[in-house]
């Protein structure tokens, strides 16, 4: 399909424009390291990933996505401290950027659209990974998970967005890789473009009804282009 009159366009970070998996992996084992823990497989933290990082620790910390038990407080504001501390001065080490992501983003800029990042990553991490990937200077703005009072899968980030460049949600366009992204736009009444890859939890894209499903970030392009 073809997006027609829109001009702004909102991206998610982890998962959507980097694979930022084996740094935040890396945080996380030296975290459990330093707390006596046992330490986990990239993989299996790879599928922790996408719902910010006190999420990511809590995680860790039980050794599943399942966070429901009760952990205790004094740990969890230890382990989150090691892990942000180790995380802040090892933040592109080994993240990279998926295939295809810096020349569609600068085609887009070129071809006008404004272009913003919509993350749950703690802002101060935001941009020093943008700028160690050269991709800063595309984007407008960027919202971190601790940029306003909600976060994704919440439509506040989105709204705000829109509202601050004064662009009507029809204008908008919300892309993610995870069910965040897609039920933020739903519930903002934006339109999206779920990316099939990234961190979603083993789930289809497509449950959370984004407006278009893309399994390469260059395939973005083709529906801003006539």
């Amino acid at each position: 399909m073809k997006f027609e009159n829109k001009e702004l366009i909102l991206f998610d970070l982890d998962g959507t424009l980097i694979d930022s998996a084996p740094d935040l992996a890396s945080a996380v084992n030296y975290m459990l390291r330093q707390l006596n823990l046992d330490t986990f497989d990239e993989n299996l933290i790879r599928s922790w990933v996408g719902n910010g990082a006190a999420t990511l620790v809590k995680r860790a910390l039980l050794g599943k996505s399942d966070i429901s038990d009760d952990i205790d407080t004094k740990l969890f504001e230890n382990a989150l401290d090691i892990f942000l501390s180790f995380y802040k001065d090892n933040l592109c080490v080994d993240t990279i950027l998926y295939d295809g992501v810096e020349q569609t983003l600068k085609s887009l800029k070129s071809d006008g659209y404004k272009l913003v990042i919509v993350t749950n990553k703690p802002y101060d991490f935001v941009k020093p990974i943008l700028k160690g990937l050269n991709i800063l200077d595309h984007f407008e703005l960027y919202l971190g998970a601790d940029s306003l009072e909600k976060k994704k899968p919440d439509p506040m980030p989105l709204l705000y967005v829109a509202n601050k460049f004064n662009i009507d949600i029809n204008k908008c366009v919300m892309v993610g890789d995870s069910k965040n992204d897609i039920i933020a736009a739903n519930k903002a009444n934006m339109q999206s473009i779920g990316v099939s890859y990234g961190y979603n939890y083993g789930e289809d894209i497509l449950t959370y009804n984004p407006t278009l499903k893309v399994d390469s970030f260059s395939d973005i392009l083709k529906s801003f282009r006539s």
